[in-house]
Formats: C-alpha cells, structure tokens, sequence
C-alpha cells in the first residue's frame, strides 16, 4: 500500500531541490510522476526552482477548489506525486492527497513548511501531521551555525511579525530567514 509522506523544513532546508531530485530519479528508471503545486505561490509561474537553480514545470497548478484525487486521477500510470510548497494546501486537499495513496496506490510525497514566520501552524501543514504515515525533518543552519527551527520575514530588510500569514519571498520587498529558537526569539519573535 503506497503512503502519504510529508518532509518538512524551514526555508532553505532543500525542499525544492529534494522534490526535483526524486522526480529525476523516478523519471530515470522510466517511471511517471505528478508534481503538484498550490496557484497561490505565484513565484515561477508553472516552474518551480531550487536555490541552486535546478527547475522542473509543474504538472499541476492546484487552486484551493481543486479536487486533487479527481485531478491526479486523470492520469493512466503514475508512480508517484510530489508537491512542492504543500503548507499552502487545504486541508481537504490533503486528505484527497491520502485518499491518492490509499485507493488509488500512489505514493505522495508532499514537501514544504510546518509553520509561518510567527510559529503559527500552515492549514495544510497541520493536516499533512494529522494524516501523513511518514513525517521527516529536513535541516537547515541558522545564520549562527546552530539549527534552524523558525522562519522568519523580512521587509525592506527589517524583521516583522507581523502581515499576512502568505507572503511570497521576494515580491513586496519580501524575503525570509531561517532561525534558531534563540537568534528568533533576539529578532524580536514570540514563542
């Protein structure tokens, strides 16, 4: 029986870059393969791109009223569907993600962030805990060299904790770190 897996880090923990490193490998040995990406990320268009420059076209841009088992369905063989930035799901998305893997026998693998800039869980992510057979942390560093747990956002430079859960990195002078609980919590985070 095939599983929902969720493999999860802070940013620049290597999601992209993994998801579009397992596809390869799929796709090498001639086996087919879905990558699923939430519209709502608008950085890249219909590409999603790794920090070091690796991209792949996403099969499917999935708004939050698309029905993902009915989508991915479509398809005749298919080994297996990955999703890049799955926080940005729905929650019933992610269980017709789990309905893929157990009716219809495809693996998924969902990457993506467990919570928001202010420690706050993502809807999808929360789901994806409460669902998913398999839950793997990907490390990143803090700036300090400790590991980071926390993202956080910056504006102009300047951390905030405050705005809109969604913010796309590097629109609106938008763009993110990865920190340690003590380097968060010295920047002006609120465990």
């Amino acid at each position: 029986m095939a599983k929902l897996h969720f493999k999860y880090g802070a940013m620049n923990s290597g999601k992209t870059d993994t998801l579009i490193k397992t596809a390869y490998n799929y796709e090498e040995r001639g086996l087919s393969v879905v990558v699923v990406k939430p519209e709502i990320d608008t950085k890249g268009g219909d590409t999603i791109t790794a920090r070091g420059g690796h991209s792949r076209n996403v099969d499917i841009m999935a708004g939050p009223e698309l029905n993902l088992a009915q989508e991915i369905g479509k398809w005749a063989t298919l080994s297996c569907v990955l999703v890049d930035e799955a926080q940005f799901l729905t929650p019933d998305q992610v269980s017709q993600l789990y309905e893929v893997a157990k009716q219809q026998d495809t693996s998924v693998i969902c990457y993506g962030l467990r919570a928001d800039f202010r420690t706050n869980l993502f809807p999808g992510s929360q789901r994806l805990f409460e669902v998913a057979d398999n839950i793997e942390k990907l490390p990143t560093m803090c700036f300090c060299g400790s590991q980071a747990e926390f993202n956080t956002r910056k504006v102009n430079g300047n951390y905030t904790f405050t705005g809109d859960q969604v913010a796309i990195d590097g629109e609106d002078s938008v763009e993110y770190d990865s920190l340690c609980g003590p380097c968060y919590v010295q920047h002006g985070g609120v465990i």
